[in-house]
This record gives structure tokens, sequence and C-alpha cells, in this order.
């Protein structure tokens, strides 16, 4: 079987953001079924691509709206305005219908599409709607982009959220139901976009790698009492550091050092915990998180599942978390603490910083964890591939 995978960014030989990880586990999951996969889509600025039986790049393109300048949101403003379209699908418009379609036929013959998001998909609909297809919904983004309409900063950005949840409820609708099968990532998103039946649907329980991850040393060394990791940028996750620095930091002793790493636009301003390091990007995400004591897992908004809490697992290390962070995951280790009030979760904090343990046989456990994960993994996409026949 031959699939292409459609998507606006293209999976990298190196991920670092969740959704890169999702995409590399999806692909190498397929080709270690023995699938053939080729890539059509954007590549990321500076990065390589994973690898895959074929790729049709439709040029390099960086979407990441804090990256770019005024003048590029505000192209991509008046092209989703004038093309009716969503702000993230507006940004795909770039390569043009004839030259994607071009660019999809060099790819074949194939069997279907894998249709990743619904960034890319959404921006041309009717030239996929003809192909056998499977869809991948990371997140409900209309969902997402409702509750980021409650906390817009102004009236006109009220206005443009809003506007995005309309149109991406009803590309979210038209994608699940044109598609032949819906991968999702948890299963109130399944239930949210209503296509909960089995013969419809399945949840994709991830992974950070398809490769078993190492055993971390009970004996590592510690840099840091806390720390998170996160793409700061996009805003359920910037709704869940916010949270934890507004209002459970202030309850922490100040002697407690909190490490922040990732990409972080506008840092909080104001009188923060005295113990709070910005590191932004660092150079290896897996060595940073084992160099922290506890990680608050912090999430207050989303959909899909929390990618940072699957590695925490994997890596049997001592946890502190929301209810929201642990969606999409049935098996909660014993070193993780769930609380949701601001001062159940500082107190959690402490009370596991004094104690910092992995959990039992870490390197037993997350070798469970990561093939549990693994087998649900293949189940649910040898059920996509059988519905596209």
């Amino acid at each position: 079987m031959h699939l292409v995978f459609v998507s606006s960014l293209l999976p990298v030989a190196k991920p670092t953001s969740g959704f890169d990880i999702a995409n590399r586990v999806v692909v190498d999951a397929l080709r270690a079924r023995g699938i053939r996969v080729s890539l059509l889509g954007y590549q990321t600025p500076g990065t390589q691509l994973a690898p895959s039986d074929g790729a049709a790049i439709l040029g390099e393109q960086e979407v990441s709206t804090a990256k770019v300048s005024t003048k590029q949101k505000l192209l991509w403003l008046a092209a989703a305005l004038l093309n009716r379209t969503t702000f993230s699908s507006a940004k795909m418009l770039a390569c043009g219908k004839e030259d994607l379609q071009r660019k999809l036929q060099s790819l074949g013959p194939f069997d279907g599409l894998i249709l990743n998001s619904v960034q890319l998909p959404g921006a041309f609909m009717d030239l996929f709607a003809g192909y056998p297809s499977i869809f991948i919904a990371h997140n409900v983004e209309a969902a997402s982009a409702s509750e980021n309409a409650l906390h817009a900063q102004s009236v006109f950005e009220r206005f443009l959220l809003k506007r995005e949840a309309k149109l991406l409820a009803n590309i979210e609708k038209r994608l699940c139901q044109r598609a032949n099968f819906v991968w999702t990532l948890s299963q109130q998103d399944r239930i949210s976009l209503d296509v909960a039946e089995d013969l419809k649907s399945a949840v994709l329980p991830l992974v950070t790698s398809v490769n078993a991850p190492e055993v971390l040393d009970a004996n590592r060394q510690i840099t840091y009492d806390l720390g998170l990791i996160g793409t700061w940028n996009w805003r359920p996750n910037r709704a869940g550091l916010d949270w934890f620095i507004e209002q459970v930091t202030p309850q922490l002793p100040e002697d407690m050092i909190i490490a922040i790493a990732g990409e972080l636009a506008d840092p909080p301003v104001g009188k923060l915990h005295p113990g709070i390091r910005f590191l932004g990007r660092v150079a290896d995400a897996r060595a940073f998180v084992a160099s922290c004591a506890v990680i608050p897992l912090a999430s207050t908004a989303g959909t899909g599942v929390q990618l940072k809490t699957i590695e925490t697992f994997e890596m049997g290390l001592p946890c502190v978390a929301t209810s929201l962070a642990l969606r999409g995951i049935a098996s909660i280790p014993s070193n993780c603490t769930v609380a949701d009030e601001p001062s159940a979760f500082a107190a959690a904090l402490v009370s596991t910083r004094a104690t910092p343990r992995l959990v039992e046989n870490a390197g037993n456990h997350a070798g469970q964890f990561h093939a549990a994960q693994m087998q649900q993994l293949s189940l649910a996409i040898g059920r996509g591939l059988a519905a596209l026949g």
C-alpha cells in the first residue's frame, strides 16, 4: 500500500514540538508496518525531513505567528478574509492550487491520503476530496479557537478568533464526513467531533518515538527543582504556563529553582517568583527534563493529548499534573500526583520535591508504558488502513 502524508509541516528528522513528534511517530509507525509513505507539504526552514519513501515539498514556510513580521501577519489575514478561510489555512495558499495538484500527482500512483490536521487539507478541501483518506485530528481546533476567544486581549482579536472557530468547525465536520476513517489523540475528541463509532474512528495512543526510551539513571544529576518545557507560543500551552506562574508559583518556597524551557515570545512581566529561570530553547529536551527533580504538568486548556505528559511517563519522572494534562492517557504511574487547584498543586510539588523518586523499577515501567502505547497505536493504525480498503 502506498499512502501520501499531507501536512502543513512535514515530519522532521529531529522533532521538538508536540506536533512534530506526533507526525514523526505516525509516519514511522506506518512504515514499520510495510506501508510506503510519501510526503506532501511545506518544510520548516532549516530542518531536515524525516525518512520517507518520497517527498514533494511545496516550499519552505515559517508558520509560527510569533516568528514572522507584522507585514506577514497582515498578508495572511488578508488572504484569510479574501478566500473566506481560516488564518491557519491562509498560510497554506502560498503554493497555489495548480502547483499543489501537480506535485500530488507526481507522487502517484497511490492508494490514499493521510490528511494531517486541518491547515493544509482545509486550504484545498475540494482538491483532496476525490481520494480515499484518513484524517488525523490532532486537536478539536474549533474548540481551541473558541476557548482562545474568551481570553482575547481586544474586541478585534475576539472577533477574529470567533470567526476562526466558526470556520474551523465547518472544516473539521467536512473532513470527518469525507474521510474513510478518523484518528484522534483522545477519546473526548472522538466524541466532540461526532465520530465515536468504532467503524469510523480510533484513538492513536502516542509515544515520543517508536524506539523504546532510554532508562534513566536513578542517581541522575539534578540541576533544577522544577522544570517545564513546551511550545509556549501556542495559546493553550501558554494558558497553562500563565496559570502556573500567576497562581501556583507564589505559593512555592522562594528558594525553589524553577526552569522554564522552550520558545517564549513575550515572557511574563511583573513580580515573579525569584527562582524562575527562562532558558529559551534547549539543545536537548530529554536531557533538560532529566535534570529536573519534579515535572509540573500544568495544562489548563486545549484538546488532544499532551506529548510532554507522555515523555514524563516514559522516563518514569516524578510529576504533578492537572486532570487536563492527563487527557487521552489511561495508565497513571504511582509517582504522579493529580491536583487542579493552585494551592493543592503547589503543595503536591513541595511534597514531591522532598522525595523526588523515579517510579518503581523505572526502566521496566518506562518499557511497559511504551510497549503498551505502541501495541495500541499499531492496532489503531491497522483499523484505519483496513477502512481504506
